[in-house]
């Protein structure tokens, strides 16, 4: 018999124990993946490592943006990119590779300031006397409003606010005047339609921040501002006791 003659099967293995389309013979991949596309240890090669980078990128970009919120709450008023890496405690470089510029980072931390004044907005008593649920109105706004103000002064700064600061202002005007409809409808329900929607956007006019904002800019301290803002309230509620006449 010829001896060159290789034995039936012989020439679909290479010699070195792999089969000639490039696997092992236990079915691996010669890179050591399996035939599937996972590692031998049963994972993933890319999906994992993907989702790792994509979390840490979230991540950097919240310590970024809260940087800008703590310089904020230390009563900074500009944010040098050198200052909120330092404050993040990462690189300048790692800052402008997560926004585009600073105006961007900014708009950012505004945004997730004014998210988490939605937070703060806790509900209150809607029933029982009048002089309750003012004053719990009134000291959860002041203080609300108080905490706001370096964010608020920052975003009258920018040049053209992005539209997602607009559209988190928008909802967190709308759930105010929302929370106040639903404390004093007992109050709001009295008048006609029309009158009761004025009453209700007069009371959102001295509970929200332009009117704390004039208030404290005009020397008022913080306490005398929410006793001004407990005074209107209390005067417009009071108009809610005689309603108008129709006639």
């Amino acid at each position: 018999m010829n001896q060159s003659a290789r034995r039936p099967g012989s020439e679909d293995r290479a010699t070195d124990g792999r089969a000639t389309d490039g696997r092992a013979t236990d079915g691996r991949a010669t890179d050591g993946r399996a035939t599937d596309g996972r590692a031998t240890d049963g994972r993933a090669t890319d999906g994992r490592a993907t989702d790792g980078r994509a979390e840490r990128g979230r991540q950097s970009r919240v310590k970024i943006a809260e940087a800008v919120l703590s310089l904020l709450d230390d009563g900074e008023s500009s944010f040098p990119a050198e200052r909120v890496a330092e404050r993040a405690g990462v690189s300048r470089r790692l800052v402008f590779h997560h926004f585009a510029d600073m105006s961007e980072l900014v708009e950012t931390a505004i945004t997730r300031r004014l998210e988490q004044l939605i937070e703060q907005i806790r509900p209150l008593p809607t029933s029982g006397p009048r002089d309750t649920r003012v004053a719990a109105l009134t000291e959860q706004r002041a203080r609300i409003l108080e905490w706001i103000t370096p964010a608020q002064l920052t975003l009258m700064r920018l040049e053209a606010p992005g539209g997602r600061v607009a559209e988190v202002t928008r909802e967190v005007l709308d759930l105010a005047r929302a929370r106040l409809a639903e404390i004093f409808a007992e109050e709001l329900e009295r008048l006609p339609a029309a009158r009761g929607a004025e009453v209700l956007y007069g009371l959102d006019a001295v509970t929200t921040w332009g009117a704390w904002y004039h208030w404290r800019s005009s020397g008022l301290s913080a306490e005398a501002a929410a006793r001004t803002m407990e005074t209107a309230v209390h005067a417009l509620l009071a108009t809610t006791d005689q309603p108008r006449s129709s006639g």
